[in-house]
């Protein structure tokens, strides 16, 4: 399963990258616009920092203002996959896009016959909201397991399920027990998953025996 950080934070994309922890990256206005920078200026420095996809989402919301939005933002680097929203101009969108063999994150999808329509415009990529599904009373992990299945009843479909709206660790273990290809994980998730209880205990109580030695490895 790939690891994207759902951030528009460059200092944590580089640290978490460093870590081997970050296939690609995904933001969206909302992210952009708490950096308090120029959209493409960030996403230029996103990309140089890692070799996959970062999804720069467009804020149009016609067919013809989203395709010249979308077409600026892949001129930015080379792995710059357009993010649109799932409506009928979006889907034209990502037709259009992926026809010229830009790569296109279609988001905010929240049932299977929304994704199995992504994949029929040829989108690269799914985005499932989990977590928002969750707060409303839907089992986010349902949608995720739907379209899974459904994607690999056609094998002409190369779209990835790309769960996004995690919100905790459980989302990203379920997914992937599921088959979803990408994660998309705030910075935050992402250090949860390192975390358990007995992981720092062992930790610990090697740490004790060691000092009780007197020794020092180097």
């Amino acid at each position: 399963m790939k690891f994207f950080v759902d951030t528009a934070d460059v200092a944590e994309i580089r640290a978490l990258a460093e870590s081997g922890m970050v296939d690609g990256v995904t933001t969206n206005p909302s992210l952009i616009a708490k950096s308090g920078r120029k959209m493409s200026e960030v996403i230029a420095e996103i990309c140089a920092i890692t070799e996959g996809p970062v999804s720069a989402e467009v804020t149009a919301t016609d067919f013809a203002g989203m395709l010249a939005e979308g077409k600026y933002l892949r001129d930015i680097a080379a792995n710059v996959a357009v993010k649109v929203p799932l409506t009928e101009a979006g889907l034209r969108t990502c037709r259009a896009l992926s026809n010229e063999g830009t790569p296109v994150n279609v988001t905010l999808c929240f049932s299977a016959a929304q994704a199995l329509l992504a994949a029929k415009a040829g989108a690269a990529f799914i985005s499932p909201f989990v977590g928002r599904l969750d707060d409303i009373a839907h089992d986010g992990m349902t949608l995720i397991g739907d379209i899974v299945q459904i994607y690999r009843n056609y094998p002409g479909i190369k779209t990835e399920v790309l769960v996004a709206s995690v919100r905790h660790p459980i989302h990203l273990v379920q997914s992937a027990k599921l088959g979803a290809h990408v994660a998309t994980l705030p910075p935050s998730v992402i250090r949860q998953l390192l975390k358990h209880p007995l992981t720092d205990s062992g930790l610990s109580a090697f740490l004790a025996d060691w000092a009780k030695t007197g020794q020092s490895i180097l």
